[in-house]
């Protein structure tokens, strides 16, 4: 009697088993899902409700032939502008005895043409 005990005990045991791993197997259930949420429009985005003209001023766009020019101009001006400070310290530098220690003043001056020349590389670059 024991032995038939343990057979329905072994038995009921499976089908609890079976029937509580059904839905995990992946059993299709069609009740229980829910069409994914409606994506959420941009707080940045422009209105569809509102008529074209009535969001306020349209963006300005600028003319990159412009601004090229511009960039060109003061290039052009701060190349100038380090020619003539290196024509400077050259003419310093030549009067300066080659023996003496070089002054405080040349010093101040190569510094100034080094920052110059950096503002130069990085506006070329754009």
């Amino acid at each position: 009697m024991t032995e038939s005990r343990r057979r329905v005990l072994f038995a009921l045991t499976g089908i609890a088993g079976i029937l509580a791993a059904e839905p995990l197997l992946g059993a299709p259930q069609s009740s229980g899902v829910r069409p994914p949420p409606p994506p959420r429009p941009s707080p940045n985005a422009p209105d569809p409700h509102v008529p074209n003209g009535m969001n306020g001023p349209q963006p300005t766009t600028t003319d990159g032939r412009a601004v090229a020019l511009a960039n060109q101009k003061e290039l052009r001006e701060d190349i100038a502008r380090l020619y003539g400070m290196v024509s400077e310290l050259k003419e310093q530098v030549e009067r300066t005895d080659a023996n003496s220690m070089l002054s405080v003043s040349l010093v101040k001056k190569a510094q100034q043409i080094e920052k110059l020349a950096k503002q130069i590389k990085d506006l070329a670059k754009g």
